[in-house]
């Protein structure tokens, strides 16, 4: 099998190339959900908790599927991993047609979690990829870079998304669904959660040619089954994964980083359309913040690590985020935006973006350093943290049900409190015992 220690600097590039087009790929389908939560909302007539089970169903399969992934790969190798895993979320996608044929909203739930489950084997793989291919120290360049490509992909997608889905006459529409009678309301549904059809049939066509184009590139195979000499003495007496205390705790600020990344991102349109703007106004806010995410990985690419370290940058964003959810919490105030009134806190919301998109790089490299043997079950709990995607916005739609809107934020605070501890102390904890 090909090291990637040994890479020359041409494949090298071929390699980063390709796994930045992954991670595009991984974006798009991701952040389609911002939108696709308030449209089902909408079509399939859901309370605000209800709607939330969108990112539940495609995030939980991070928590499920993780380990039978880190499996698969052990069986067929990353590589062909990846294939399969492009293949499983090409499945997802095409599970959304019946869905849509019968606006049934537990089929949707099904495709979700489908394609959940293949993103799941695909980061499991691709993550180990870009932190092993190059130097530790440039880990967070490598996966700002990744992240760019991520986030960007998420800017375009709902509008795409939105594009296929969404009539300037829908306005209309939603204004007077209320006063229709149940059985023209349902026709109208219908038609309307039926154009989830023409995308996501041509995304299930786009992603097999994707795992075909990878089963024939040249990106390299990778081996974590053998110790190199560096990493011996770091693993030596060590049987099993929870030996590495900074992994475990590691993976838990992972699932709080995600969870706050992904409120930020798919409940502002929520938030927005709370203060009475509509969903066609709306659908513009996570492009906002994820403009804002990339910018963040814009400064960890120059930034690190020629004018800041990469864990020092991380203790800076992980505090910043935490003084960013206060200030949604207690700022007050308006501004006029498109026509509507609605409060300066969104803003803060959208600001979000800026340090949590160096937290998810930060912790990553810190947490699967010197795994060795242990890199891809390490990889897989990594990723198991990330249906963190799938419990905070749950929680966060039950508390806009009992608090409202703004004060479910409040489940900001504790999160980004426990990753100001991990950038700070919890990476170094190499022993479970007390000191």
């Amino acid at each position: 099998m090909t090291q990637t220690g040994k890479l020359s600097k041409r494949n090298f590039i071929i390699s980063i190339a390709i796994l930045a087009f992954m991670y595009f790929v991984f974006g798009f389908v991701s952040w389609i959900n911002a939108i696709l939560i308030p449209y089902f909302k909408i079509a399939c007539e859901l309370s605000n908790f209800e709607s939330y089970l969108v990112a539940f169903a495609f995030y939980i399969a991070y928590l499920v599927m993780s380990m039978p992934g880190a499996c698969l790969l052990k069986k067929v190798g990353f590589k062909r991993g990846i294939v399969l895993g492009f293949f499983i979320l090409a499945s997802g996608a095409l599970i959304f047609v019946p869905a849509a044929m019968t606006r049934t909203y537990g089929i949707f739930l099904t495709g979700l979690f489908t394609m959940g489950t293949g993103l799941a084997v695909l980061q499991t793989a691709a993550n180990p990829y870009v932190t092993i291919i190059g130097p530790l120290d440039k880990a967070v360049q490598r996966m700002s870079i990744m992240g760019v490509c991520n986030k960007f992909a998420g800017i375009v997608s709902p509008l795409i998304f939105a594009a296929f889905t969404l009539k300037a006459t829908d306005k209309e529409l939603f204004a007077a669904l209320p006063a229709m009678t149940e059985a023209a309301r349902s026709l109208a549904l219908d038609e309307l959660v039926r154009r989830v059809i023409l995308p996501y049939s041509c995304l299930s066509v786009l992603l097999i040619g994707v795992g075909l184009f990878i089963r024939y590139s040249s990106l390299p195979e990778i081996n974590t089954e053998e110790e190199n000499e560096e990493l011996t003495e770091s693993c030596s007496g060590k049987s099993n994964i929870f030996q590495f205390p900074y992994l475990i705790l590691g993976a838990l600020a992972l699932f709080l980083h995600v969870g706050t990344q992904v409120i930020a991102i798919d409940t502002i349109i929520g938030y927005a359309t709370s203060m009475g703007m509509d969903l066609i106004s709306a659908k513009t806010f996570p492009s906002f913040t994820l403009t804002a995410t990339i910018v963040g990985y814009i400064v960890g690419i120059v930034c690190v690590p020629r004018f800041i370290g990469q864990t020092d940058l991380l203790r800076i964003c992980t505090v910043t985020g935490l003084l960013l959810s206060f200030c949604i919490l207690f700022i007050p105030g308006h501004i006029v935006f498109k026509g509507y009134e609605i409060a300066v806190s969104i803003w803060f919301v959208v600001l979000l973006g800026l340090p949590n998109a160096l937290i998810y790089a930060g912790i990553w490299p810190l947490a699967i350093r010197n795994l060795g043997r242990f890199t891809k079950i390490g990889s897989s709990i990594l990723v198991m943290g990330l249906a963190g995607n799938a419990i905070l916005p749950l929680i966060y739609g039950h508390c806009v049900d009992w608090v409202g809107t703004r004060q479910a934020y409040w489940v900001l605070v504790p999160c980004f409190l426990y990753l100001v501890f991990y950038a700070v102390y919890g990476y170094k904890i190499t022993s479970w015992k007390l000191r």
